[in-house]
Parts: structure tokens; sequence; C-alpha cells
């Protein structure tokens, strides 16, 4: 996938400290409010009360932790830089070891220290089971380049988009997709309409959910979250950033940034847990390549619509429930923003479908055991 870097910087970013300076100024410094008290406070004033919660590691400790970056602890990498297995002594000393994931930004140059603030900010102002957590971070300004690091609990079965798409792992079962799109949609809910601040993700996909022990999902890499609108704003302008096939039409047509670019990429998703196929597959016929055309040929309620549910299923699945997303992910992508449901409303739509898809294979299997006892009566 590609990422999507393609506007100057819009006036209205908040302008951060340069990396070369001291991490307390680049992380401390909060906005005077020049608002009434009962105004809303912002990110970095709610950070402010947070940060003392995250533990300060050495860069010592980290190289120690993944045995100096050894590429055989890598269990990831993309635009912001690689990802390690690594184990860390609790702090103190005291207590046993515990395994996490630790990420090394790329911090040759500006964006990787500002992605890794912001994750800094608002991992610390978070707090929901469907949102990985952070334990702690490094930083590191030295004289040729900066270190940036993140430390993060350790999510065993790695991400959606691998246990998608990696033919050497078993496949997801329905019920189990649908599950973790639950917890994904649970953690969206949370960040547009559970906080003092509304915060867009705006960088939904498949490799962003990750996998706990159970499979419960958690959304990770807030390093292009933004704060929403505020008051009387409509959106926020940023610069276009995000990975292509996932990103609102709209927001890289305009740079307009609000909620409902989250529920456009959730959307995208939502299909790619029904066809097993990513946003965009440069390996497949031309008329296959980009998910979002492909599954226009067969809508929802068309006699053909089976042509494009993942056939690592094997027909064990409930038709009528996954019409009913195949729906929910139509109204996800309606081209006019505005016209798309909230994220509480795709929870109650996804709630209903689980339920549904219970219910069906109850049914299912209690007629094919009552089909089996009437053989068995007719044979005797």
């Amino acid at each position: 996938m590609k990422c999507l870097f393609f506007k100057q910087k819009s006036k209205s970013d908040p302008e951060l400290k340069n990396p070369s300076k001291k991490k307390n100024q680049a992380l401390n410094r909060a906005t005077k409010s020049t608002s009434s008290l009962s105004s809303p406070r912002s990110l970095k004033e709610l950070y402010k009360e947070k940060e003392h919660n995250f533990r300060v590691f050495t860069l010592q400790e980290l190289v120690d932790a993944t045995h100096g970056f050894n590429r055989m602890l890598k269990i990831g990498e993309g635009g912001f830089g690689k990802v390690y297995r690594g184990t860390i002594s609790s702090e103190g000393g005291q207590g046993d070891s515990i395994v996490v994931a630790i990420k090394k930004l790329n911090t040759f140059g500006y964006q990787g220290h500002k992605e890794w603030l912001a994750e800094v900010q608002f991992l610390s102002i978070v707090n929901h089971p469907n949102l990985v957590k952070l334990l702690g971070y490094c930083s590191v300004d030295g004289e040729r380049r900066i270190q940036r690091l993140l430390v993060y609990e350790f999510m065993p079965n790695k991400s959606l988009e691998d246990h998608l798409f990696n033919r050497s792992l078993p496949h997801l079962p329905w019920r189990t997709r649908l599950q973790i799109m639950l917890g994904a949609a649970q953690g969206l809910h949370y960040l547009h309409e559970g906080l003092e601040v509304q915060v867009i993700y705006r960088d939904f996909k498949s490799s962003n959910v990750l996998l706990d022990t159970n499979f419960h999902p958690k959304l990770s890499d807030f390093g292009l979250a933004r704060e929403g609108p505020k008051g009387d704003q409509t959106h926020v302008s940023t610069a276009v950033v995000g990975t292509e096939g996932y990103a609102a039409p709209e927001y890289v047509r305009t740079g307009h940034l609000k909620a409902q670019n989250d529920i456009w990429s959730f959307g995208v998703v939502l299909y790619e847990i029904i066809t097993g196929r990513r946003a965009l597959e440069r390996n497949l016929p031309p008329v296959e390549q980009k998910l979002l055309e492909w599954v226009t040929i067969y809508p929802a309620e068309s006699s053909g619509f089976s042509t494009i549910m993942d056939p690592r299923l094997k027909n064990q699945y409930s038709l009528s429930a996954a019409r009913k997303i195949a729906k929910l992910a139509d109204s996800c992508l309606k081209k006019n923003p505005e016209q798309r449901p909230s994220m509480s409303q795709i929870v109650e739509s996804l709630k209903q479908a689980l339920h549904y898809s219970e219910t069906s294979s109850t049914s299912k299997n209690m007629t094919s055991v009552s089909s089996r006892s009437k053989l068995v009566r007719k044979g005797k």
C-alpha cells in the first residue's frame, strides 16, 4: 500500500518543537487556554495531566530488550519504521519481565518525530479495551540524528490483515471476523464520541487492527490521528496523509478532515472481511484490482452476491448476515459524507448482524440434526 503525502503542510497544522530540542520541551508544552474555564480542554492540556503515567526508557534498555534490534525479533515494518518483539524488566527491577512490542521510528526528517509525538499524546488520554496500550517511550537527541521509540503491550496474534491475506495462517471464521469488526467499531466510537476531545483516527485499515491471544481487537498506530473540528467548525484542514485504497475520496481531494473520513475507511475493511481481498490487488485482472469497483458488480441483493464471498470461508457463514454487512459497508461508502452512519449506528448494526449470524447458525445446526434423526429412523 502506498502512503499519501502529497500536500504541503497546512497552516492549521499544530506547530511542534524542532526534533533537536530536548524531549521535555517537545512533550510537555501545553497551549495556554484563552477561553473560559467551561470550554473543552485541548489535547495538549489533557496530555499534560497524563504524561507522568508513562515509563521513560533509556535507549540502552530497549537495545538490551531486543538484543540490539535483532532482525530475528522484527515483527512488523511500515513507513513509520520497524517494530520488534522485546522483553523488558519491570520498573525498579521488581517483578517478572514482560514481553512488549517496540516501535523504532524512522527519524531522518520531521515527519517521524511528529508522528511519534502524536502517538504519545493521543495514547496518553485514551483508555479503552479496543485501543492498544502504550507503556512508555524513549527520546534521545544525538549529534547526527534523533532516536524516537515507543513501547506497547504485545499483541501475539498479529493483525487482521495477516489473518485475512496471509495464506500460511488459518483463515478467520465468519463469526470471528464480525466480532473483530465490532470491537474495532467500538474503539472508533470511543475516539469519535467518548472523549473530551474528538479524535479522528485517519488511518483505519486491517493492518492497524491488532489481535490478542483471544483474537480481541485493538486499534494501533496513532501517528496520523488528529483532533476533530471544534465549535462551529465543519472540518480540520490538514495535509493529506493515509494509505491508498482506504482514504475517503473527499479527504484526498480537499484535505478537509472529519469523522466521516474514518467511516469510509471502515467500509473498505468491511468489504475486506467479506471478500478476503485487499483494498488494492495489483496482481489481479484489471477489473478486480480495486476492491470497491469489483464488488459493485455483485450488489448485496443480487443473485451473484455470493461470488464475492471469501472462498476460504467454504460457505460456513450466514448469507443473510453477509448481505447485511455488505449493505452496511455500502452506507459507509456513500459519496456524500453526511449520509454515512455514525460509529454508534455501525456498532448497533454489527451487533445485530452478529446476533443474526449466531441464531442462523444455531437454526442450521438444529435442522441438520433433525434431518439426520429422520434418516436414522427411516433406516430402522
